[in-house]
């Protein structure tokens, strides 16, 4: 037997393939009861919550508020919220059923390669993209589950035969509007969207490729309803000047990063836990080969594909593996733009992932007479001991301490809470401080009054707890900088100072004060704003971590 006939040869035990799928499924839902409690990133889940709220009552991404990227992950999640309700859980379990999507779909798709194979892809996709934000929708996630839906149901159509013909014009249609939705979530992953489904393209005969090119063109039909209500300059500047030319001064880390101390901010916060996996490498340490490994894993895809474009015949696992490993090349650019450990994880649960069944096609091309099933215990093996031995910090330790959490340990999550609308914080005294200020605003607050959001120090707008919007439905935001960011509402032609001068209430938070990246977010913006709230505003409550400000009677 060849060795492509050897990998294409399809599996008579489907008790074995939904055992697989199973175990999938098992390791995904295992650490659910605790993601649903766990400490959420208080801006970018914040604002996942907020967002799709404001398009409910009206308002429009890019134009009404800052939001860096595309339309889609925002109008989606506003369906699920205008249905189920605007909820935490709600929206934790739309970023589930991302996850779901993202590892089956990459299980579909590398099947050809073998159950172990596919398996070994999806769990290590899984296990390393759930942990930098848990369950939160971001709009990252939706997209990588697109992209990768749309390869699914590529190969679909490629390997329907039979009776199952009249099913790959469903298919292909499903694969470009999935393509074009992907692309509606996160325009900045056009490339790997491009380079993935031109693959698809040319790899189907020239008279079946209508059905891709109509549903990429019925998904991509949405960009002008959401151009003409944003405004097509102001999407623009939200989704390409602002985040590529204004935003990077005050977000670039080093590159590579630094050996002995950990650049990112927010990652140097998350280093002061206690390990689940003991390692001789610092957290820093970590960050530094993960880069290395990022790099190396690409280089890896590209080695491979050109084997998987030089097999001839052409056959199910060469065609899908193609495609994705061009994908995964393309993200590599993520990882460069900010090499933190949540960037090199959004590339690394991808890259790391493909590059088991890669191991496959090289060791096959390099040893074709080692055994099949020791090839695929091989091509497993090396991203698990790279995820256990080399960066057991990151992805293994957190997924570990999720599925311990789930099991009976002390929760890491301490909720805020107003009515049914809740959130969590890491911290204990943080989280009863900001009940306080809650229960305040609560009382003394009258609807269709407006808040702001933002750090003590308005000169500094690194970030913000956009998730105390949240909790405050009935009080309009009162700035298009719910989620902040350097450069952007601390500019001095920002238009925080004037917002500020109108709003009713604002909540300030130091917890972030001692923000620090070799970056230009440790300088000082324009300090109008908190001109603007020390002359207009009196101080309510101060928690020592949190202050609440209402506007002066007499002003």
């Amino acid at each position: 037997m060849t060795a492509g006939a050897e990998l294409a040869k399809p599996s008579h035990q489907r008790s074995w393939d939904l055992a697989s799928l199973s175990l999938i499924a098992l390791m995904l839902l295992w650490p659910v009861p605790a993601l649903l409690r766990y400490p959420g990133p208080p801006m970018e889940e914040g604002f996942m919550l907020v967002f799709p709220e404001q398009i409910l009552n009206g308002n429009f991404p890019h134009r009404d508020f800052l939001h860096l990227y595309g339309p889609g992950s925002l109008y989606t999640l506003a369906g699920a919220f205008k249905v189920f309700g605007t909820h935490l859980t709600v929206e934790r379990l739309f970023g589930l059923l991302q996850h779901a999507v993202l590892v089956y779909s990459m299980w579909f798709l590398i099947r050809p390669f073998g159950r172990k194979v596919a398996t070994g892809s999806a769990l290590t996709a899984l296990v390393v993209l759930l942990w930098p934000a848990g369950l939160t929708a971001l709009a990252w996630n939706g997209a990588l589950a697109l992209g990768f839906l749309a390869m699914a149901c590529s190969a679909a159509a490629s390997r329907a035969t039979g009776e199952r013909t009249g099913f790959k014009t469903t298919f292909k249609v499903v694969a470009g509007a999935s393509a074009g939705l992907a692309l509606l979530f996160r325009p900045d992953m056009i490339l790997a969207i491009g380079l993935a489904m031109a693959a698809w393209w040319f790899q189907f005969h020239k008279g079946s490729r209508a059905p891709m090119l109509y549903g990429f063109a019925g998904m991509s039909i949405l960009w002008i309803p959401h151009l003409m209500v944003s405004g097509f300059r102001n999407s623009l500047d939200g989704m390409f000047i602002e985040p590529v030319f204004r935003l990077r001064g005050g977000r670039s880390l080093p590159i590579p990063p630094s050996w002995g101390e950990i650049d990112a901010f927010l990652q140097k916060v998350d280093s002061l836990r206690e390990p689940m996996v003991p390692s001789p490498f610092s957290p820093a340490n970590q960050t530094f080969l993960w880069f290395l490994l990022v790099l190396g894993s690409a280089g890896i895809l590209v080695w491979a594909a050109v084997v998987a474009r030089r097999t001839k015949p052409p056959i199910s696992a060469t065609l899908s593996f193609f495609p994705a490993a061009l994908f995964g090349i393309a993200l590599v650019t993520q990882a460069l733009q900010r090499p933190d450990s949540t960037h090199l994880a959004w590339v690394s649960g991808i890259t790391f992932a493909l590059c088991i069944p890669a191991f496959v096609l090289l060791l096959q091309s390099w040893r074709p007479e080692f055994p099949p099933n020791a090839r695929s215990w091989v091509a497993v093996g090396i991203p698990a001991l790279i995820l256990i031995l080399v960066i057991p910090f990151y992805p293994v330790s957190n997924y570990l301490g999720f599925v311990s959490e789930s099991f009976g340990s002390d929760p890491s999550g301490h909720v805020v809470q107003r009515a049914d609308r809740r959130f969590y914080l890491g911290d204990t005294g943080a989280a009863t401080e900001a009940q306080t200020i809650v229960d305040i605003l609560d009382e003394e607050s009258d609807p269709g009054e407006s808040l702001i959001v933002g750090p003590s120090d308005l000169s500094r707008t690194t970030y913000s707890d956009a998730w105390l919007y949240h909790l405050f439905p009935e009080l309009p935001a009162g700035t298009r900088y719910i989620e902040m960011d350097p450069g952007l509402a601390d500019s001095p032609d920002g238009e925080l100072a004037a917002e500020l001068a109108r709003a009713d209430w604002v909540i300030l938070s130091d917890l972030l004060d001692d923000w620090s990246e070799p970056n230009d977010s440790v300088l000082s913006g324009s300090t109008a704003a908190g001109d603007v709230l020390d002359e207009q505003f009196c101080l309510v409550a101060d928690t020592g971590r949190y202050t609440l400000y209402q506007r002066c009677a007499n002003d």
